[in-house]
């Protein structure tokens, strides 16, 4: 973790400097900016007015004991700004990591970013804002059991005598998302890292990995903007507080025993497939962890080849996750090879043996396969919901071949 936080986005790259990436930047930070007003408006001010749209005598039947439901709009508003407080400080923290003021001049366009955010954009808020719960939450340890705890057996299990021994063992963690995995590979020893490419994802994971002051510090209501499949209002204002680990404290107290060394941490923000294809990531990592990751790929095969470029001979590729393939209808011309990242044109889906035979194809042998036995978990599922929405991940592992 870097303690003068400004300069965690320093490096050659300046987000500022070219019109789309800063309208992207500006955008994301907009979006927290506007999720207080968003959520009242969306969740509680909409429902307020379908509500009192009833007959009289229904609306005002509903909102007396024992339903007391617009007491309960009221509580879910204060849920909402309890959450818009997390926005809020990753916000400010943002604008601090990229020198923009809070309250910008209007007609400065580099410095204006207030009014930039589309619904996609404030959408994508809301979604960083929940997803605290997974991967910050004691309550989201069992999704995270599933997900993460393979990973960090199959690295000790390739690499503990390497270890013992006092070699680094370099671990990449493409869409590393909030850091949690990065941290959890950190803290096994390993030097870890992270690469996002969503800003959403890096200033959220910036914020509870460097700026949170200690455990269980802030109060989040997961599920307050959702009413439906619910047993209680109580189920529905359940809070949970996060971090469930501080990590400045656990990284100090690891540091502490000599027994478990701590490894290292580091994050880079850009395009998987564009940064680790450059000459100077050529066989970099002993590992490559992809968790919930395969499936963001237009095109399988530039992911594949991106691994294998990064990869050490003999080097591990460790997967967990599902085939969700996440791209939308894309402009179908052709790119002529030539690799321009994830926003090339062009997708495919493919099947989880399909995919077997395609890394297989591309210079890896896959040494564990999923078992009949799948684990199951949600992604920000509530467990007490009506509705289940469950995964069976694929847990596998492959190695790269010597032959090029």
């Amino acid at each position: 973790m870097d303690e003068d936080e400004p300069r965690s986005w320093a490096g050659e790259f300046d987000p500022l400097a070219e019109d789309e990436e800063r309208r992207v930047l500006f955008a994301t930070l907009d979006s927290f900016r506007q999720y207080r007003r968003t959520a009242h408006m969306n969740t509680t001010h909409r429902r307020r007015q379908a509500f009192y749209a009833l007959p009289s005598a229904h609306w005002q039947m509903l909102s007396e004991p024992p339903f007391n439901i617009l007491d309960n709009f009221n509580r879910v508003d204060d849920a909402i700004d309890t959450n818009a407080d997390v926005a809020d400080s990753i916000l400010a923290t943002g604008l601090q990591s990229f020198g923009l003021p809070a309250h910008p001049a209007a007609n400065d366009p580099r410095q204006n970013w207030h009014g930039i955010a589309t619904s996609s954009d404030v959408n994508k808020a809301h979604s960083t804002i929940r997803q605290f719960f997974r991967d910050w939450s004691a309550e989201g340890k069992a999704e995270r059991e599933v997900c993460y705890d393979p990973v960090l057996r199959d690295l000790a299990e390739e690499f503990g005598a390497r270890q013992a021994s006092g070699e680094e063992i370099k671990v990449l963690v493409p869409g590393a998302g909030l850091g949690r995995l990065v941290f959890e590979v950190c803290r096994a020893g390993f030097a870890a890292e992270g690469n996002e490419i969503s800003y959403h994802q890096l200033m959220a994971s910036s914020w509870v990995l460097n700026h949170t002051r200690g455990p269980k510090q802030h109060t989040l209501h997961p599920f307050a903007l959702h009413f439906s499949n619910l047993h209680s209002r109580e189920q529905q204002l359940r809070t949970v507080m996060i971090p469930d680990v501080h990590p400045a404290t656990a990284i100090m107290e690891a540091q502490a025993e000599e027994a478990a060394p701590l490894g290292s941490m580091s994050m880079s923000a850009a395009d998987f497939i564009v940064l680790y294809t450059s000459p100077s990531n050529k066989e970099t990592f002993d590992a490559v962890t992809t968790v919930f990751f395969i499936d963001t790929a237009p095109n399988l095969i530039r992911y594949i080849e991106t691994i294998r470029h990064c990869l050490k001979p003999n080097g591990v590729w460790i997967n967990v996750g599902p085939l969700l393939w996440h791209f939308e209808d894309r402009n179908s011309s052709s790119t002529d090879g030539e690799t321009t990242g994830i926003g090339e044109p062009g997708n495919v889906e493919l099947t989880e043996a399909e995919v077997f035979l395609l890394i297989e194809r591309m210079g890896f042998r896959i040494e564990q396969r999923p078992s009949e036995e799948r684990s199951q978990c949600g992604y920000i599922q509530d467990a007490d919901s009506m509705l289940q929405n469950l995964y069976r991940p694929s847990h596998w592992v492959a190695r790269k071949t010597k032959e090029e």
